[in-house]
C-alpha cells in the first residue's frame, strides 16, 4: 500500500485514492444529471415575461454550479495526481505534511490550514488572483 511519510507519521493513500476517485464520480453524475435537466427545461418554451425571467435565472443558476463542480473536479484530479507523484500529504507552501485530519474533512486539499488561511487572506486583500491557479 502506497504511504507517504516527511516529518510525520505514515499517510496511508488507497483510502485517500478510493475517496477521491468517488468524489469525482459523484462530480461527474451530478453534473451529468444538471444537464439532463437543463436540456429538458429548453423544451419548454416560456410563455410571458416572468417564464422567460424564471428560465434565465435557472440557466444562470445551471452555470455557475456546473462552474463550481467543474473546480472541484479539478482539485479532485489534482489530488489523485498528487497521489501518483508521491506529493499527496504534503503542503507544498511550507513543505510540512498536511494533517491526516484535514484530509479526511477535505481529502483533495492542496495546502495545510495555517497556508490556506494565509492565501485565503491574501486573496482576500487582493494581492493574489487565484493561488492554485497561478502556481501551475
Amino acid at each position: 500500500m502506497n504511504t507517504i511519510m516527511k516529518n510525520g507519521p505514515k499517510l496511508k493513500l488507497a483510502p485517500y485514492r478510493k475517496i477521491l476517485e468517488r468524489k469525482a464520480e459523484e462530480v461527474r453524475h451530478s453534473m451529468s444529471a444538471q444537464k439532463a435537466a437543463q436540456v429538458v427545461s429548453r423544451l419548454d418554451v416560456p410563455s410571458d415575461e416572468g417564464d422567460l425571467s424564471q428560465h434565465h435565472h435557472e440557466e444562470w443558476i445551471f452555470l455557475n454550479r456546473n462552474t463550481i463542480d467543474m473546480k472541484l473536479l479539478r482539485e479532485v484530479a489534482d489530488a489523485l495526481h498528487r497521489i501518483d507523484q508521491g506529493t499527496y500529504g504534503i503542503c507544498p507552501e511550507c513543505e510540512e505534511p498536511i494533517s491526516a485530519k484535514r484530509l479526511d474533512a477535505v481529502p483533495w486539499a492542496r495546502y495545510c490550514v495555517t497556508c490556506q488561511e494565509q492565501i485565503a487572506a491574501r486573496i482576500a486583500d487582493g494581492e493574489i488572483v487565484e493561488f492554485q491557479e497561478a502556481d501551475r
